[in-house]
């Protein structure tokens, strides 16, 4: 991978969007029960720094991979403002930072429940600034899909002040990182490492800065013994494994079907919960379960009839051209063209 062409090209060739959503949704399970550890077992109540831990320990991962030459290339500096890198990692400090506090002084309930209003602010945020609209079945697909969670978490809904203004406080920065991410990718040559790596010491230095105003007192005084240790490295090292499947499903995808994602992920764990270790979230809960499966489910299903409808149409076109063109005119115009069934 001499280039960020070449790069981008093996990204698309072994990282689709069936395999970068599989590997996140496996990594995000797996972070889930690291973190659960973390909090829980260890007591490391120290949210803001955890994510932090989480950003360094990817910085060193990727220097090391960057030393054996191992690093994707990243496009020319000119193709990409620097003022879009700041604002990405700007942007991801915040979503990452008061995602963890959010989780921390919410109930799981409100923070699913603020989770779902990230969809709409996702559709109002790319309309306001690409004009792009969503179809009328998406948008009401994306209803019921937000109904179904609603009503599958909301048992679990405890109201706390401060937790409910950083929930509110983390909607609009997780929307927008998820949209920055997904257009810097589909837009140049970025692959979802490459992007990391120039952002990722952005998002540190903000951490940084948010760390005093938000965590507790006392990070010093933790007991940092092996035990402990261990399982935030093991928590770090699944961090930076949600980061970059994340990155690779928000390539492959769109912002919203990641949302999506989310949403089931929420959902198969829930129901996973039920059927393996026996727990009772009730029947109202398993009914909203099962509504928003069958939403995601017919989501899936137009974005698939809408790829297949697209590739569909433009194969006769790409014909065409090289039957009119010579061969290196037409060698490019399906390059242009195979990009463009990306964006």
């Amino acid at each position: 991978m001499h280039s960020s062409e070449s790069a981008k090209r093996q990204q698309m060739r072994f990282c689709g969007p069936s395999v970068s959503l599989t590997f996140n949704f496996a990594v995000a399970v797996g972070i889930i029960m690291a973190n659960k550890m973390v909090m829980g077992s260890v007591g490391f109540k120290f949210p803001i720094a955890l994510s932090l831990i989480h950003y360094a320990v990817a910085f060193v991962l990727m220097a090391t991979l960057k030393t054996f030459s191992l690093l994707p290339v990243a496009p020319p500096s000119k193709s990409t403002p620097f003022s879009s890198i700041f604002a990405l990692g700007a942007v991801m400090s915040l979503s990452t930072g008061l995602a963890n506090l959010s989780l921390k002084h919410n109930s799981v309930g409100f923070y699913q429940m603020a989770k779902i209003a990230v969809t709409p602010t996702i559709v109002v945020a790319e309309f306001m600034l690409s004009q792009k609209k969503v179809s009328t079945q998406k948008a009401i697909t994306l209803a019921v899909v937000s109904f179904g969670v609603a009503v599958a978490t909301v048992t679990d809904l405890e109201f706390n002040f401060f937790g409910a203004c950083v929930a509110l406080a983390w909607i609009v920065p997780s929307a927008v990182n998820k949209i920055f991410w997904s257009s810097l990718q589909q837009s140049g040559n970025w692959t979802a490492l490459a992007l990391m790596w120039k952002t990722t010491p952005i998002t540190i230095f903000f951490l940084l800065t948010l760390m005093p105003l938000l965590d507790p007192p006392g990070l010093l005084l933790f007991s940092w013994n092996f035990r402990n240790s261990c399982a935030i490295i093991i928590s770090a090292l699944f961090g930076f494994l949600l980061q970059w499947s994340g990155a690779l499903a928000l390539g492959a995808t769109s912002a919203l079907s990641h949302v999506v994602l989310g949403q089931f992920k929420t959902i198969v764990i829930m129901l996973s919960g039920y059927l393996i270790f026996g727990s009772d979230p009730g029947i109202t809960s398993i009914c909203g379960a099962v509504v928003a499966l069958g939403g995601m489910s017919f989501y899936t299903y137009l974005g698939l009839k809408k790829d297949s409808a697209t590739s569909g149409k433009k194969a006769p076109s790409r014909q065409n051209s090289f039957m009119a063109k010579p061969k290196v005119a037409a060698d490019n115009d399906s390059a242009d063209s195979e990009q463009e069934d990306n964006v």
